[in-house]
């Protein structure tokens, strides 16, 4: 067995019919399995599971919505990927760029910046 990290982008659909913006997130989910296509199958499975509504009660921005799952952005194999991840391991990672150097320290204390992440 091996492990992944599957990149999975959640969105917020609005009950109202009018889907001004695209709200969205991308959690990253650990998974174990014996190749990337069952990685692949198993982490579209567990994304699933945190689609819908709250029964209900699920609004963003004070507007009745729905979590639905979009698609898996990407699926990367651990470092040292046949041991069970601990302390220290590198799960995934992200590469990002911005346009200057003002730019990316703001990024580096947090700040708000256009990045493009690749």
């Amino acid at each position: 067995m091996a492990w992944y990290t599957a990149h999975a982008i959640m969105y917020v659909k609005f009950k109202d019919g009018n889907q001004d913006k695209y709200p969205f997130w991308e959690n990253i989910i650990l998974i174990e399995a014996t190749s990337s296509d069952e990685a692949f199958e198993k982490a579209e499975q567990r994304a699933k599971e945190d689609e819908g509504d709250s029964r209900g009660s699920f609004t963003h921005e004070g507007r009745p919505a729905i979590r639905l799952f979009a698609g898996l952005r990407r699926l990367v194999s651990c470092v040292d990927a046949e041991e069970r991840p601990n302390h220290g391991t590198e799960l995934t990672y992200s590469e990002m760029e911005v346009t200057s150097k003002a730019d990316f320290e703001k990024l580096v204390n947090g700040e708000s910046v256009m990045v493009l992440y690749e």
